[in-house]
């Protein structure tokens, strides 16, 4: 049974929606600059229905590049950050792999170790067959405790995951929430949690596919916009 297309009742075709939320999502564009992008083209758009579009379609762009998605390595990099959500400081929990590809992210409240320990739950889940073998982390308490429970569950007698922590050794993840970061510009402030995570889905999913981290992709920008506007064609 084929499903149900996304854009149905929408006013504005598929691929006006997909190349305004891949600006967004790809670019450290505003709302406005967006419009103003869509305008030059002939296409007047109101901000509050690019809005809708990124909010819809952040996420289920992220859902259907799930089953494009390169293997992960086993050597996790795992770090916090923060973003401005609501007027409040808000931790972003973030996990790449040895090749700079996304594992998982979570937003938060606060930064703990019950928060650590949902957000390696989850993102252990997510990878599914098979397990990191390292993490590397900063030196707070929270990830070596967090680490110790988790590698206790599995097998009491041995430690399958390997904790390091050592600050130097996390560049790599440091470097990331930097890029990301430039990405989101003065974006940096949300509404609320679930705008802030909508849009970070999108934007993990688009620096993913810019960076070749999925199969069946062609070379360049061309080969993101053929790769997102298959993802989105209807069987």
């Amino acid at each position: 049974m084929p499903r149900k297309s996304p854009f149905k009742h929408h006013r504005f075709p598929r691929e006006i929606i997909l190349c305004a939320v891949r600006w967004y999502l790809r670019f450290p564009l505003s709302y406005q600059d967006v419009i103003d992008l869509l305008s030059e083209r002939g296409i007047l758009v109101d901000r509050s229905t690019v809005y809708r579009w990124v909010q819809k379609f952040g996420p289920e762009l992220t859902k259907r590049t799930e089953k494009h998605l390169r293997r992960a390595s086993v050597d996790w990099h795992v770090d916090e950050t923060y973003i401005r959500v609501g007027g409040k400081w808000r931790y972003l929990w973030r996990a790449i792999d040895a090749n700079g590809q996304m594992v998982d992210f979570r937003l938060t409240a606060r930064r703990d170790a019950k928060a650590a320990k949902a957000f390696l739950n989850k993102a252990i889940e997510r990878v599914r067959l098979h397990r990191p073998v390292t993490i590397v982390t900063d030196k707070a308490k929270a990830y070596r405790r967090v680490i110790r429970e988790i590698n206790h569950r599995y097998d009491p007698h041995f430690d399958s995951i390997r904790h390091v922590d050592r600050k130097w050794r996390n560049n790599r993840i440091e470097s990331d929430h930097a890029a990301m970061k430039r990405l989101l510009g003065y974006r940096q402030s949300f509404r609320s949690l679930r705008s802030a995570k909508a849009t970070l889905s999108g934007i993990e999913t688009i620096r993913t596919i810019k960076r070749g981290h999925i199969h069946q992709k062609q070379p360049g920008v061309l080969g993101e916009i053929q790769f997102v506007s298959q993802l989105f064609t209807t069987a």
